[in-house]
């Protein structure tokens, strides 16, 4: 399910943003059998299935967007665990993107929209002074460095 994912988003990458016709039937696949995971042994936590199976959860709930109950669910569960038994940068990535599928501005600054380096910045941020301080809080870097992370990545060669 991750590779198959990530090899969609890869292809679509290569191909200007623009995905296959079968991203859709893709994600939906995935997430019906994470919700048959969840409803089987709740959030997979890194006790449960190890630190790299669970971040491979987090991410397919992340790009389940069609489906912000299910994301918001998952969220909900992944809070509820012990400390340190999920990864808080998950958390904190899946909390924005359920906020912005709701049209709500995000807390730390993850989610990000624009086709330049000049117009790529984070979507409308929630106390914007204090998202360092709450990303710091979350174990991420600062949102300048994480723009620049984003830069790199979907802008080298543009």
């Amino acid at each position: 399910m991750y590779d198959a994912d990530q090899n969609s988003i890869k292809r679509a990458l290569a191909n200007n943003g623009v995905y296959e016709d079968d991203n859709k039937a893709l994600v939906a696949s995935n997430t019906n059998r994470m919700r048959e995971i969840v409803e089987k042994i709740r959030w997979p936590t890194i006790s449960k299935v190890g630190e790299s199976v669970s971040n491979m959860a987090w991410l397919l709930v992340q790009h389940a967007d069609h489906d912000v109950e299910f994301q918001k669910m998952a969220l909900e569960l992944m809070k509820a665990v012990a400390p340190g038994d999920v990864s808080k940068r998950n958390i904190a990535y899946l909390e924005d993107r359920v906020r912005v599928n709701a049209d709500q501005p995000q807390l730390y600054g993850t989610q990000f929209s624009g086709e330049t380096r000049e117009t790529y910045e984070p979507k409308p941020i929630e106390d914007p002074e204090r998202v360092d301080e709450r990303r710091k809080e979350m174990g991420m870097e600062t949102l300048g460095e994480y723009r620049d992370i984003l830069l790199k990545k979907y802008f080298l060669n543009k």
